[in-house]
Formats: C-alpha cells, structure tokens, sequence
C-alpha cells in the first residue's frame, strides 16, 4: 500500500474526529456539516493531486 494513501487516511479519520468536535461545540447544523467535509474533499484531492506533479 501506497504511504501517502496511508497517511491520507488517518489525516480524514483525525479531520472526522476533530469536525465532530468543533460541530458539537458550534451546534453546526447537517448543512453546514456537508459544507465543511466538500471543502475538505476538494482541499484533500488538490494536496494529493500535488504530490504526483
């Protein structure tokens, strides 16, 4: 297995923790919630879209 995916993935499963944090602390609605994870989506595909240039 590739060590970028690896890392990639514990990044989202540490993003998912720290998001469930800061939503129970702002009361985020679900709206707001899927905001946050398509701009994380999009931020994770351009990082990773980096590292093969």
């Amino acid at each position: 297995m590739d060590g970028g995916l690896i890392l990639l993935v514990f990044l989202a499963l540490l993003f998912a923790w720290g998001l469930n944090r800061v939503r129970r602390a702002l009361r985020l609605g679900p709206v707001g919630y899927v905001g946050v994870m398509i701009v994380f989506v999009i931020v994770m595909l351009l990082v990773y879209g980096q590292t093969f240039r």
